[in-house]
């Protein structure tokens, strides 16, 4: 188990307990690898070049149940730059959770750590499942306005039919103890109200979310939902880091009808010996960046779309001016308190959580058992000495939105290098507002009763005033102090790893997810997000995954009714055999790029 030190364990516990992204009945442990192993590879053995339906950029979150959704007609390739699941025991448990956030100095690591200019650590997904497969498991839908305001046309029984797929992979109720029960009737004390339950809709108040811990405590990821993919249809890459998109080459057409003929044809990916493989499209393929809120916008510059000025300015080759990839980039602000209970609490990661019917912010919690071992030489012990383990709970706000407006650019030419981010926290005074409102909520659950048996006996105080022994620093003593509380909104702020946007709907991709003016080419990941969905985005980037196309093919459908139809017109006319000449004209019309449908014309 990885240990804490006692320099380390406020800076660990403030930073690394949650982040990011429902059955009533039992699941028996897994045993043996998953089903989808069975068409996962390492890249290395894959063909250096080969020819798919689909490609898929990044096995993430949104990219597994993607592909999955994909394999059922379609022959398609996942490719993921990291491992998989079984790879690293310890993401399979709660109790490894911590682990992971924490052990990234490996190039492997199924977490990549990052610093943000703002200072603030953050972290990544580089695994199978994404950010799924190494966060906290909170499951809970989208708040209705997420969809309201969207500039997507979402189809909401589609979209309430994938949210029902996803939950019958990786969604579970979970068993809440101790401190989560004492949260939950804290937050009702608190005026929090009403009590909701167990629910994995958004609803105010306070309830119980679902997990992606089964009862058995095992995790269940994005990757699981690839059990639901047709094994025929699907291939899997792992390490396998893509550089760059290949695109067609319309030279010999006027500059507007270049633009306008610009597809994606495949991508160039390297495995871990760092030999190149070229992945293609077949006709009327698609690619599809799937690679996160940092990655999907860093393969954009890196393959020539972006700002024209600040893509030459790194030598890159312009494919087209995109001035907003890369802009518009959030992440919501966690700010909280931790404390040492002087009762043992079991680990619990974010089951309960108070939605405030205000708008303003979230309230979550969760317990943790720390490994912590004194950095100086024990007189009475002998060296190594075994560690002592502290339970550390903590209550913690999740700023709704947000309104602060941030953007990445790129730090190397290597895509495997996390870009230089700034999040601007705090930088709209809405935020801070929603901050100190929440951070008085904080208090008020502090003060009720349901934290009594977590607050330090009198004797224990020793005249330090204080209530309970806080890791980190504790709320200001004058909550009715804004100047004091949007102070230690700043000192304090922390990430909840919902970071999202830099391809924008509307501003980078349309409302089919399609980047603006290329053919061939999406976008499906929280990358086109401009808010987080509701208390957690991982539910929603799943139901994105399986939702996205499932218009388009039924746009499919209805175009191959009307082409049979117009064949059997024309069958009438000139036999069976006009019929079968006609059905490959439109067939090849159909998945025709945009510059050769006038030369079939």
């Amino acid at each position: 188990m990885t240990e804490i030190s006692s320099v380390m364990l406020p800076a660990v516990v403030l930073s690394v307990f949650f982040l990011t992204l429902f059955s009533n009945g039992q699941e028996s442990p897994q045993l043996g690898q998953p089903d989808y192993m069975r068409f996962t590879f390492d890249a290395s053995m894959f063909p250096f070049e080969a020819y798919y339906d689909y490609i898929v950029v990044g096995g993430g979150t949104a990219g597994c149940p993607l592909a999955a959704t994909l394999s059922e007609s379609r022959r398609v390739l996942l490719l993921e730059r990291g491992g998989a699941p079984p790879e690293f025991p310890s993401l399979a448990s709660q109790e490894g959770f911590l682990r992971a956030l924490v052990d990234t100095d490996a190039p492997d690591s199924p977490a990549q750590s990052f610093v943000s200019e703002d200072g603030v650590p953050n972290s990544r997904g580089r695994v199978l499942g994404g950010s799924s497969a190494i966060n906290a498991g909170f499951y809970s839908r989208a708040h209705p306005a997420f969809f309201d305001s969207s500039t997507v046309s979402w189809d909401m029984a589609l979209v309430n039919d994938s949210y029902d797929w996803v939950e019958r992979g990786v969604a579970f109720r979970p068993h809440v103890r101790s401190w989560q029960s004492a949260v939950r009737d804290g937050l009702l004390d608190a005026n929090i109200t009403p009590y909701n339950g167990f629910s994995v809709h958004h609803l105010p108040g306070t309830k119980i979310g679902a997990s992606t811990f089964d009862s058995f405590g095992r995790r269940h990821s994005a990757a699981d939902l690839l059990n639901f993919a047709s094994p025929d249809n699907i291939r899997v890459a792992l390490r396998a880091s893509v550089d760059r998109i290949l695109f067609n080459s319309p030279y010999g057409l006027t500059s507007q009808r270049r633009s306008q003929a610009t597809s994606a044809i495949g991508v160039v990916y390297r495995d871990k010996y760092g030999r190149h493989h070229y992945a293609k499209t077949r006709p009327g393929g698609e690619v599809i960046l799937s690679a996160g809120a940092l990655g999907s916008p860093q393969l954009l510059l890196l393959s020539g779309i972006g700002p024209r000025r600040y893509l030459s300015s790194w030598g890159i080759p312009v494919v087209a001016h995109h001035p907003n990839v890369g802009q518009f980039l959030y992440d919501n602000p966690r700010n909280g308190i931790s404390i040492v209970p002087p009762v043992p609490l079991d680990h619990s990661l974010i089951q309960v959580v108070g939605i405030p019917s205000d708008g303003s912010s979230f309230l979550e919690a969760a317990s943790n058992v720390v490994p912590f071992r004194s950095p100086t030489r024990s007189v009475f012990l002998h060296n190594p000495s075994s560690p002592i383990y502290l339970t550390v709970a903590t209550l913690f706000e999740k700023i709704p939105g947000p309104s602060s407006v941030g953007s990445l650019r790129l730090d190397t030419l290597d895509v495997r290098d996390t870009p230089v981010v700034r999040f601007n926290y705090f930088s709209s005074p809405d935020d801070l507002a929603r901050c100190v409102v929440g951070l008085r909520r904080i208090g008020q659950v502090l003060d009720g009763r349901a934290m009594d048996e977590f607050r330090i006996p009198d004797w224990w105080i020793g005249g330090a005033g204080r209530e309970f022994r806080y890791v980190g620093a504790s709320l200001p003593r004058n909550r009715s102090d804004d100047a004091a509380m949007a102070d230690f909104c700043r000192r304090t702020v922390s990430t909840i790893w919902h970071y999202h946007g830099g391809c924008l709907v509307g501003k980078v991709v349309n409302g089919d997810h399609r980047v603006m003016g290329i053919g061939s080419l999406r976008v499906v990941d929280g990358s086109t997000f401009s808010a987080s969905p509701g208390t957690n985005p991982q539910a929603t980037l799943m139901m994105m995954g399986r939702s996205v196309y499932g218009d388009e093919d039924n746009r499919r459908e209805e175009e191959d009714q009307d082409r049979e139809e117009i064949a059997e017109h024309f069958s009438c006319l000139g036999g069976n055999d006009a019929k079968e000449k006609w059905m490959k004209v439109v067939r090849e019309a159909a998945s025709a790029r945009p510059s050769e449908r006038e030369e079939l014309a």
